[in-house]
């Protein structure tokens, strides 16, 4: 491997890190996004459910305005029944049903009272609600704005930083390539490592043969660390002799 396929894929990994940043970067704002946004949410979802429940108790009352209006009905139908009645018995049959029926349209009108009290208080719930969720809103628009204009900025830098890493990658060896991005495929951050200065992989640290460091140091062929995998450089700076 030439000096030139060693700095070539030391840059190329410098690369790949700067666009493992950025990615990382455009995550790290969903979480905050999420938070800003979280509040409004809350409200929503509470307007939602108090709109549903009113919705509900106005088709109950709508109901109970039907039920009430035919009772109504058949108590007068009951009473003119009853003033044509004929003898006792018929008498006292008719003026139990109505006797029922009086009964159950009370029941029905004193559950209508109740209902119509409890719409009130939910319309009014329901208008305080919307009056939070306006605010709420208004306050996390413009954080949001602002969340979401940095997170476009950095897919932006992103975008830039892929094009130049597909620009750089048309300039290298093919097979240095894939054999850097098949080592990166696993899932590992590094690919590339320096040799210490003392002959050790620059990445796990453990100590390279001295044969292979020699190979590394003179640029013969691509050699990888037996421990951990990593392609083996040359230090950028050579080793100190120790001599003055």
């Amino acid at each position: 491997m030439s000096p030139q396929s060693r700095s070539a894929l030391k840059e190329l990994q410098h690369l790949d890190l700067r666009v493992q940043e950025a990615r990382q970067r455009i995550t790290a704002f969903d979480p905050l996004l999420a938070e800003v946004e979280e509040p409004a949410l809350v409200l929503a979802g509470e307007v939602t459910t108090a709109r549903n429940r009113l919705q509900e108790m106005r088709q109950e009352e709508r109901r109970l305005e039907i039920s009430t209006e035919e009772k109504r009905a058949r108590v007068k139908r009951l009473d003119e029944r009853l003033l044509g009645v004929r003898n006792l018995r018929e008498e006292a049959a008719v003026s139990a049903e109505l006797d029922m029926v009086r009964r159950a349209l009370q029941n029905e009108e004193q559950e209508a009272y109740t209902l119509i009290d409890q719409i009130r208080k939910l319309e009014a719930h329901v208008a305080e609600l919307e009056t939070a969720l306006q605010e709420a809103q208004a306050e996390v628009e413009p954080r949001m704005k602002g969340l979401l204009e940095e997170q476009e900025t950095a897919r932006g830098s992103l975008s830039s930083l892929e094009a130049q890493r597909e620009a750089f990658v048309k300039g290298m060896d093919a097979g240095e390539v894939h054999l850097y991005e098949s080592i990166r495929a696993g899932g590992r951050r590094l690919a590339v490592a320096e040799l210490t200065e003392d002959g050790a992989c620059g990445h796990c640290f453990g100590v390279v043969p001295l044969q292979l460091q020699n190979e590394v140091r003179h640029g013969r062929g691509l050699i990888r660390c037996e421990v951990c995998g990593v392609i083996l450089t040359a230090p950028s700076r050579p080793p100190s002799s120790g001599g003055v």
